[in-house]
């Protein structure tokens, strides 16, 4: 699936830019590299573990407290 400007992007990709939301901002946040955020929003196949998940669900909780780590992830 392809997000803003033809990228290829996976759910929490989508999610990211939906809301205006950058990968520096979670990266920040959550202390996971940059490099990290960027294979996550844009590879649907990228599996993070499950630590990394933890990490990114409660920075986007910020955001959004309804939001659920299955709306990004298949656990």
């Amino acid at each position: 699936m392809f997000g803003w400007g033809g990228k290829p992007r996976s759910r929490f990709g989508i999610w990211l830019d939906q809301k205006g939301i950058s990968q520096e901002w979670v990266s920040k946040q959550t202390k996971i590299s940059r490099n990290t955020i960027s294979k996550i929003a844009s590879n649907k196949e990228y599996s993070p573990n499950l630590n990394t998940i933890k990490k990114i669900m409660k920075a986007i909780k910020e955001v959004d407290p309804r939001v659920k780590s299955d709306d990004f992830f298949d656990l």
